[in-house]
């Protein structure tokens, strides 16, 4: 062997030592490279998953659209025969298979009629009789005539009802359209609430005037109206307009004014004999609060024998504390006999038995009565909430129905709702901690899912009265001490009427409450998905659905009334004639006060989880509930 010189040894073990290095160094590379292209496959996968999900996304809302386009071009079909009839194209028994066709084939007639705007009437008509007619009815057909839609017109809790119910009808096969009067906007339309006399045309797909004047009888003489046609979310709209009367509904509020009642009579008087005049022939008339309650009367001693020897009238109340009182000779303006009608058993008020009471009316000339009441029993309603009609309610009770409210859940849905942060279920609450979190950093509050947080929403429509705005004072203070968080969200604008709500931002000086004077949609959904508590001036909303929509995000609706123990409380009613929301709400949340409430959070957690659980699972959407009393109403009276 030859020996290694003395320095061969440690250059070998330089040159090995430099080889190892470089292998480690290509070993370290690899393994960043390797990591480089874990992390761009998982980056590709999370993408290719969120592309998957935008697809499905968008492939859902083209559904949607198809569905509204489907329903807005059968809508301007139908919009369009109305108008055939009206300048004589063709007569209303040939309108009647028409209409019938249409909604026997609304597949075939969508592909058929895609470009109907475009199209003359007469191409249209001569387009629509090549069509084979089939003798079959499928659902009923029914004309809602009030004074308010949503979002076209919303001045209280008919808007949002008219608009809910007929979607929620036409999902299940029924035909559903509306008149209302044109209203002339004066003022900015608030989409929240309006309460001036404003009409937002924006809504309205395909708003057309039919180019000819329908006549309308009112103070012994025949008047001029306009008649304008649309689809607003679905739904087939007329708008009458009076030509004399232009001045009816060119206001600056919608109520208010000493002529009310003239003004509500004309579009009473004109909504028939439009119904007349188009040929129409509908199941249902539904009818609703004071304002349309005269078309029971009309239609019975005027118009049934016009054509409408099939149609039945259903009256909605969804106010029965507003009431209008008036002179009964003004009775004869839209041809009735004062004479006839002012009797106790008629028109004539139980109280004021020199007026008429125009919602009286409406109820004894009615084939059905539903009053709105989420919270209230039959017999609650008859015999202490009834104002003034008790007797008249009392004679008429097996006719009287109530109903509850509805929401959209289409636009108030945790699990889909795309303003959250993140969406959760009652299966999986996760979502609700994290939409907390970020509704406590939005507000500037300490952030920590296990404070308890409370919304509120303060409407301007509010009547709190003194008392209870101070109690709402005192149980925020008391509660701000043990950590409870509250935030305030102004509905409407600030009047003058509600200085109290002013002065208890100022009283309560909180690091805990937070205070936003105005309505900010995005904000709301968080406030719901954020809170665990919601406190309601009542557990009845028919305007903003603020308890539905809680119990569907999981916060409970606590309802404000005044008690000795400055807390908040809903009596249970026990009368079986009760609805479902009814019993479900007074047996989980309606009989908490607010202090029983943060008592059975901290101390009874399981059973306030199981309670808020339950809620979530329950659908108290337009589609539910209301939906198929309606539907239960409108079959029983067809019978008749």
């Amino acid at each position: 062997m030859v020996k290694s010189s003395d320095g061969e040894l440690p250059a070998k073990n330089s040159e090995i030592w430099q080889l190892f290095k470089e292998a480690r160094q290509n070993i370290l590379y690899l393994d960043k490279q390797r990591a480089l292209a874990i992390e761009e496959l998982n980056k590709a996968i999370s993408e290719k998953n969120s592309l998957l999900e935008k697809i499905e996304e968008l492939e859902l809302e083209k559904q949607a659209m198809d569905r509204k386009d489907q329903a807005s071009i059968c809508w301007q079909l139908l919009l369009r025969i109305d108008s055939m009839v009206l300048t004589g194209m063709i007569n209303s028994e040939e309108v009647s298979k028409m209409r019938r066709l249409v909604m026997d084939h609304k597949v075939s007639i969508v592909d058929a009629f895609t470009d109907i705007l475009q199209k003359k009437d007469a191409e249209v008509l001569a387009e629509l009789r090549q069509f084979s007619y089939r003798s079959k009815k499928n659902g009923f057909h029914i004309v809602h005539i009030c004074t308010e839609m949503a979002p076209i017109a919303s001045f209280g809790a008919v808007a949002s009802f008219v608009t809910g119910l007929s979607q929620a009808l036409q999902r299940k096969g029924h035909l559903v359209e509306v008149i209302l009067p044109k209203w002339i906007a004066k003022f900015k339309f608030n989409m929240l609430l309006s309460r001036y006399g404003s009409m937002n045309l924006n809504e309205v797909q395909g708003l057309r005037e039919i180019e000819v004047e329908y006549y309308s009888y009112f103070n012994g003489q025949l008047h001029g109206n306009k008649i304008w046609t649309g689809v607003v979310r679905g739904i087939g709209v007329t708008f009458i307009q009076p030509l004399y009367y232009s001045s009816f509904f060119n206001r600056e509020k919608a109520h208010g004014y000493s002529d009310d009642f003239e003004r509500f009579m004309y579009f009473s008087r004109a909504s028939l004999d439009y119904i007349v005049k188009s040929g129409k022939k509908p199941d249902v008339l539904h009818i609703h609060n004071w304002q349309t309650a005269l078309i029971g009367p009309l239609f019975w001693d005027i118009f049934v024998q016009q054509g409408l020897e099939g149609s039945r009238i259903l009256f909605s109340c969804h106010d029965i504390h507003a009431q209008s009182l008036v002179q009964p000779e003004k009775l004869a303006l839209c041809g009735l006999d004062p004479a006839r009608l002012h009797r106790p058993d008629r028109l004539q008020d139980s109280s004021n038995t020199h007026l008429a009471n125009p919602m009286k009316g409406g109820i004894v000339y009615s084939n059905k009565v539903v009053i709105m009441s989420s919270t209230h029993s039959k017999g609650r309603i008859i015999h202490s909430s009834s104002h003034g009609l008790e007797t008249t309610l009392n004679m008429h009770k097996e006719k009287l129905l109530v109903a509850p409210c509805g929401f959209d859940s289409s636009a108030w849905d945790p699990e889909k709702d795309k303003i959250l942060p993140e969406n959760y279920s009652a299966d999986d609450m996760k979502g609700k901690a994290v939409c907390k979190i970020a509704l406590q950093k939005k507000m500037g509050l300490a952030e920590n899912s296990s404070f308890i947080t409370v919304g509120c929403f303060l409407s301007d429509l509010s009547d709190l009265s003194d008392v209870d705005t101070e109690n709402l004072r005192a149980i925020v203070q008391n509660a701000t001490k043990m950590g409870v968080q509250f935030i305030f969200m102004m509905t409407g604008e600030v009047t003058s009427r509600h200085k109290g709500l002013e002065s208890l931002q100022v009283k309560i000086e909180d690091a805990n409450v937070r205070f936003i004077n105005r309505h900010d949609e995005t904000l709301s959904h968080l406030i719901f998905g954020g809170s665990d508590i919601i406190l309601c001036h009542s557990l009845h909303d028919p305007i903003l659905q603020v308890p539905l929509k809680a119990l569907r995000y999981g916060s409970a609706p606590i309802a404000i009334t005044t008690n000795n123990d400055n807390g908040f409380r809903h009596f249970p009613d026990h009368d079986n004639e009760t609805t479902k929301l009814a019993m479900f709400i007074n047996s989980t949340f309606g009989y908490l006060s607010f202090r029983q409430a943060l008592d059975e959070i901290n101390n009874n957690p399981s059973e306030w989880n199981h309670k808020v659980f339950d809620a979530m699972t329950k659908d108290f959407s337009w589609d539910a509930e209301c939906c198929d009393i309606h539907i239960s109403a409108y079959t029983a009276i067809k019978s008749l």
